[in-house]
């Protein structure tokens, strides 16, 4: 018994689809990011010192 073969545009359909069920539960569960109170993405040169990660250990 062989199993059907799915074509790599239903895969790419079911993998986003995956995703964005992902996302919206996500989003469901914990609400929107208050986008005030978020640390910056690059703080390149803003002068605040990252913290929380293993590499910032003094």
């Amino acid at each position: 018994m062989s199993l059907p073969t799915l074509s790599r545009v239903s895969v790419g359909v079911l993998a986003l689809g995956l995703v964005t069920v992902i996302l919206a539960l996500d989003l469901s569960r914990s609400g929107a990011p208050d986008l005030f109170t978020a640390p910056p993405a690059l703080a390149l040169g803003s002068g605040q010192a990252p913290t929380g990660a293993h590499c910032t250990a003094q």
